[in-house]
């Protein structure tokens, strides 16, 4: 009987380069927002994936960026000490593009983290050529070398075709060390609830709205629990939360022509978080603004950063 093996692995990349799609793959059930912004992953949630022999512990971090603001510094600190405490970085570079300063920038980072072991992704190869996808492979191996790191293990992967996932999951594993089971059975993600909520409603604010917002709006959950007169084969969970945004035109925004926009985000959002808590859920949203939060220590404690 092999021992069971349990243990963290964290996906690194500059925004946008299908750490949150592959992480959702990877647990079956989505857990991670995932949107066709850059920078929208903010919480470090763990997504969790069981197998008879293992479990294998994903930290979801925000995208390793240069910061210009406080909350960028933040974030960083965040992925930095994240990638000194799990098992396994994997860093992931989209096939579909050519190796640049991001990704140097984020390799070298990675390097200074000594006794993490480390794993190349090659993501998005649904969108490359064969062509493209080996010369990218030759690309990360020599991206490593420049960087003194020696890669565990390079390995192409589509999350979205489901390509190669399997097998990216096997190598993953097999690098972790052997230990216990770490969470219950059945368990997704160990963020609570109304963490996934925030992050659900803030997907659904972002979807849309082009450039104007990414980093701008912060999702606060004020209030969430079940309706006490409700007979209990008919649950509904009462979700009250704030969308904050830093000045009026984007409060404009986010509201839309007769709060058109606002009414959208809350449908698509309320589907979300019914599908991934299982219960019927009435939401109710309002948007305020907090005058450039992103650079006040002060607002950003009290929006949870």
């Amino acid at each position: 009987m092999s021992e069971h093996k349990s243990g963290f692995a964290s996906f690194v990349g500059r925004p946008n380069a299908g750490k949150s799609t592959l992480t959702n793959a990877l647990v079956g059930q989505k857990i991670v927002i995932t949107s066709s912004k850059p920078q929208t992953t903010r919480t470090v949630v763990r997504g969790i994936v069981h197998r008879p022999d293992a479990q294998l512990v994903l930290v979801d971090t925000p995208g390793l960026h240069r910061p210009r603001t406080l909350l960028g510094e933040r974030l960083n600190d965040l992925v930095k000490t994240t990638l000194a405490e799990v098992d396994v970085v994997a860093v992931c570079l989209p096939a579909n593009e050519k190796v640049g300063p991001g990704d140097r920038f984020i390799v070298a980072e990675m390097a200074k983290v000594r006794r993490t072991i480390k794993v190349a992704v090659a993501t998005k190869t649904d969108l490359a050529t064969p062509e493209q996808i080996g010369q990218h492979l030759l690309d990360i191996q020599r991206l490593g070398q420049e960087a003194g790191i020696e890669w565990a293990e390079i390995v192409p992967v589509s999350a979205k075709d489901g390509d190669q996932v399997s097998l990216l999951e096997d190598l993953l594993v097999g690098l972790l060390p052997e230990g216990p089971q770490l969470y219950p059975d059945g368990e997704l993600s160990d963020a609570p609830e109304e963490t996934i909520v925030a992050e659900l409603i803030r997907e659904a604010a972002l979807e849309g709205v082009r450039d104007e917002l990414p980093h701008s709006i912060a999702v606060v959950v004020e209030e969430m629990r079940l309706r006490e007169d409700r007979p209990e084969d008919k649950p509904l969970l009462d979700v009250h939360a704030n969308l904050y945004v830093e000045r009026d035109s984007q409060k404009g925004i986010v509201i839309g022509h007769k709060g058109s926009r606002l009414r959208q985000v809350g449908t698509d959002a309320r589907k979300q978080i019914e599908a991934v808590l299982g219960t019927p859920v009435y939401l109710d949203l309002h948007v305020k603004i907090a005058k450039d939060w992103q650079r006040d220590p002060r607002q950003l404690r009290k929006l949870g950063f």
